[in-house]
């Protein structure tokens, strides 16, 4: 792994069992290959983007947070344009609605299938490595998010899958229960070790915003 194309790593296809504690159930999905960033987008990638800084706190190297999971969507169609990509997102703003065109070759937010098997890099472990190693998480992030990869990689060359920030997915968590709530993955810097696994799941609202959420995006290779 490892071979870095525009700040995203090839991550080769796979099987991924994902499982909720809250209602007891697994599945298993099959994970075609797709190339995922290395890090969380940076303050200064979304700044260069859309023109805006959110978040609490200033630095270029800072994960964005303070993000939106349409705020993360409209920054892959950006991102696209800019690159020259097809967006893989058509936007209904009016009916607060979005399509995902898996044939298009631009940027977008990973599944939780895919984040958790990038997460995993192949192995069977909670977690890639020791706890303080890999991760900012509330035992030793003094209360404040940090730089991107300040901690030590996966496998994969992925950084910061655990803790800084939470990774917004494209997935609805469970729409017979919460509607339009999206899947967050990964534990951020002010939470506690146990929320910084590989299975863990969260959700929220797709406006809601909070200093220890961010994204990283993906993208599927050409055919």
């Amino acid at each position: 792994m490892g071979d870095a194309e525009n700040g995203t790593v090839a991550v080769p296809a796979g099987r991924v069992t994902l499982s909720d504690r809250r209602t007891q159930r697994s599945w298993t999905v099959d994970v075609a290959p797709f190339r995922l960033s290395a890090v969380p987008v940076t303050q200064e990638e979304y700044a260069e983007v859309t023109g805006r800084t959110p978040g609490a706190g200033r630095g270029d190297r800072l994960p964005v947070e303070n993000v939106s999971w349409w705020d993360a969507v409209h920054f892959c169609n950006a991102l696209s344009l800019r690159e020259g990509l097809a967006p893989a997102y058509q936007v209904c703003e009016a009916g607060e609605t979005v399509d995902w065109d898996t044939s298009a070759d631009g940027y977008r937010l990973p599944t939780e299938a895919e984040w958790e098997h990038a997460c995993r890099a192949g192995g069977t472990s909670p977690r890639y490595g020791r706890l303080d190693d890999i991760a900012w998480y509330r035992g030793n992030a003094g209360d404040r998010i940090h730089p991107v990869g300040g901690k030590q990689p996966n496998a994969w060359g992925l950084y910061d899958m655990l803790g800084n920030v939470w990774d917004w997915c494209w997935d609805l968590y469970d729409p017979q229960v919460y509607g339009s709530y999206r899947v967050l993955r990964g534990g951020g810097w002010s939470d506690e070790h146990w929320s910084c696994r590989a299975s863990v799941r969260r959700r929220s609202h797709p406006t809601f915003r909070i200093d220890d959420v961010g994204f990283r995006v993906a993208r599927t290779p050409r055919a």
